[in-house]
């Protein structure tokens, strides 16, 4: 009888004596992460071009400019430069024009010599590029040559920019 009377106070022991938090079971997945990058392109950054302030223009003015287009790496690009706004004008003389509708003449170009007038035909007269996923400076050189000369005032023009990509 001790023997039963000691088995069952152990077993009322044990009833007393608080059990551990139970053993957590974990289960585990995975999550795909994605996105997808597309092709573009985009003109960041474009500076004025500005041939300041002349006189008698009986010589060249050169000035440039700079456009910033960031691609995507690997992104082949054409950067297209319209006529202008000016009437009558075209890639190879565009137009600036001032007080009484009068204009002087200008031209854009690809390279630092001014012989490649800079137009939007793709494959003919625009600037190609392939993209590195950073901004990269394209260098338009400018140059108002030698004409009769209009009346004092400001002369502004409206160059479209396109990027064909």
């Amino acid at each position: 009888m001790l023997k039963a009377f000691r088995g069952a106070a152990l077993a009322g022991l044990a009833l007393l004596i608080p059990l551990g938090p139970a053993i957590a079971a974990t289960a585990t997945g995975n999550m795909t992460v994605r996105i997808t990058i597309q092709s573009e392109c985009k003109i960041q950054t474009v500076s004025d071009l500005d041939f300041g302030t002349a006189g008698v223009i009986d010589a060249n003015i050169d000035q440039t400019s700079s456009i910033g287009v960031q691609c995507t790496s690997g992104q082949t690009y054409n950067v297209g430069l319209s006529a202008g706004s000016g009437a009558d004008a075209t890639t190879a003389v565009r137009k600036m024009t001032g007080p009484g509708a009068a204009t002087i003449n200008y031209s854009l170009y690809r390279d630092a010599a001014r012989t490649q007038v800079w137009g939007v035909t793709v494959g003919t007269d625009t600037v190609t590029g392939t993209g590195n996923g950073d901004v990269q400076n394209v260098t338009v050189y400018g140059r108002v040559p030698p004409q009769v000369t209009p009346e004092s005032g400001v002369y502004t023009d409206t160059v479209a920019i396109t990027v064909t990509y």
